[in-house]
């Protein structure tokens, strides 16, 4: 799978051009009230250690041993979104506010987006999971610079007619259905990490950055040619879409990445179907 330049790309211009802004203005002998930005701070450091700051960057987020919380000057992800990675030098942050996070990128393991943030900055090194972070910024205050808005698709919970099982029905009542061959009707989704039948599909405006939403079942054997009506990210990197599935379901819990999943169905058959 490969990694997507575009949002680094997009993150780097914008920065690369407020630059330009900002020394245009000191040339000029203006004033500067302009927030500062992640090369500044880390090209300088000495300059604005000890100080209360405002700078725009990069952040990134993502859970983990060890987790990961940083500005920086861009980040770029894998085709699907997933694995976001800060570029250049990052600033480690302490006290990023969760509600933030809301309005940005959350393709399902990290989140990331541009944000203006307040804070005290520190350059003595050691910060960080095993100090391995020169540069330190305590987080007074946050706010997103671009607001990312998800569209999602559902299910609707009723019955599907004679010789089929609702997915609702699956996920409320599972032990009835232990073993047993049943026909019924789910969002798919796939993006080589997972791969389930969902409730629901969220992605952003634009399509990117697909994951599941709600109620969810661990799928194996899902018929790779049918795959390809569906929803296929850039470069096979995720697909999804409404589907009936005919197949043999089983519970009991323990299935699926990291045996988080309580249900599997194993596909014998699928058709897409329109929303």
């Amino acid at each position: 799978m490969l990694r997507s330049s575009w949002r680094a790309t997009t993150l780097l211009v914008v920065l690369t051009l407020c630059m330009l802004i900002l020394a245009t203005c000191t040339n000029r002998g203006v004033s500067l009230t302009n927030p500062l930005y992640v090369q500044q701070l880390t090209t300088d450091p000495t300059n604005y250690a000890g100080r209360e700051v405002t700078v725009d960057g990069a952040y990134v987020w993502r859970p983990g041993n060890p987790s990961l919380s940083v500005l920086a000057v861009g980040v770029s992800t894998l085709d699907n979104g997933l694995d976001a990675q800060p570029i250049g030098e990052p600033i480690w942050l302490e006290g990023f506010p969760a509600e933030v996070t809301e309005h940005l990128h959350r393709p399902g393991d990290s989140v990331y987006g541009f944000v203006r943030v307040r804070g005290r900055f520190e350059a003595n090194g050691n910060y960080g999971p095993g100090g391995a972070y020169r540069y330190l910024l305590t987080v007074s205050s946050a706010e997103p610079i671009e607001r990312i808005r998800r569209v999602e698709q559902r299910l609707a919970d009723r019955p599907l007619g004679p010789d089929k099982v609702s997915f609702f029905e699956l996920l409320r009542n599972p032990d009835q259905y232990q073993g047993q061959r049943v026909t019924t009707q789910a969002y798919y989704f796939w993006n080589s990490v997972i791969y389930v039948l969902a409730e629901g599909i969220s992605t952003e405006e634009d399509g990117s950055s697909p994951q599941p939403v709600g109620g969810a079942i661990w799928v194996e054997q899902f018929p790779p040619d049918q795959s390809a009506a569906l929803n296929v990210g850039p470069n096979n990197s995720f697909v999804w879409g409404l589907v009936e599935v005919t197949g043999t379901f089983q519970t009991g819990g323990g299935f699926g990445r990291d045996g988080a999943y309580q249900s599997i169905f194993f596909v014998e058959s699928a058709r897409p179907l329109t929303p």
